[in-house]
């Protein structure tokens, strides 16, 4: 048992940053999802979450959050999700991470997420957005359902998506599934604190 005293917060009390803050302290370290996106005119989008979890495998799904942002309108991936229903997950690993974090940086319509990180395209096999080349292992995904909770800067939209393909390089495959002990996860803490499955802790400040 921990010895000591407990510090107790109502949510309705504590402002929406403070609640922020606390929860990615909390639900930590979380995997981060990088989401690949096209619109429907075709422009390429590619960003980070690490609100990120599997659902079920029957069949396959996941599920990622997008944050409200503080302007008007949608993130470049759920505007571009809404009108095309596809996307691809790239799983993040420590030899790429200093790129994913450049993905962060909220660009003007059209820029390009891509070129900025200087990560390489790869074509998918049954949709239209592009996997990560630099990650080994990739999903191809069709929306399921898009729920949304809250209202206002902050709240979530919970984007739910079934796998229709699994991209596992061959670097990692074993039998027919992934060894996992050759995979240096990644994931998020609080702030700009990363640490990876081969217990290293680092820092990248968002761009």
């Amino acid at each position: 048992m921990i010895q000591g005293d407990w510090t107790t917060y109502l949510t309705s009390d504590i402002p929406v940053q403070q609640g922020y803050q606390f929860l990615v302290r909390i639900v930590a370290p979380r995997p981060i999802a990088l989401v690949s996106t096209v619109s429907s005119d075709g422009a390429p989008n590619l960003a980070p979450f690490s609100f990120f979890m599997g659902g079920g495998a029957n069949p396959p799904s996941v599920c990622f959050s997008v944050a409200t942002p503080r302007s008007h309108g949608d993130k470049h991936t759920l505007a571009n999700i809404k009108s095309t229903g596809q996307y691809c997950i790239n799983v993040v690993t420590r030899e790429i991470t200093e790129k994913v974090n450049l993905t962060s940086a909220e660009l003007a319509y059209g820029e390009s997420e891509w070129e900025l990180s200087g990560l390489t395209k790869r074509q998918a096999r049954l949709i239209q957005p592009c996997l990560v080349a630099e990650s080994p292992l990739g999903m191809e995904c069709k929306l399921y359902e898009i729920v949304k909770h809250g209202t206002g800067m902050a709240s979530a939209n919970y984007v739910i998506g079934e796998v229709v393909c699994f991209h596992i390089h061959d670097s990692v495959e074993a039998n027919g599934t992934i060894d996992q002990s050759l995979v240096d996860y990644v994931g998020r803490l609080g702030g700009d604190i990363y640490a990876s499955t081969s217990g290293v802790r680092f820092e990248y400040e968002r761009p």
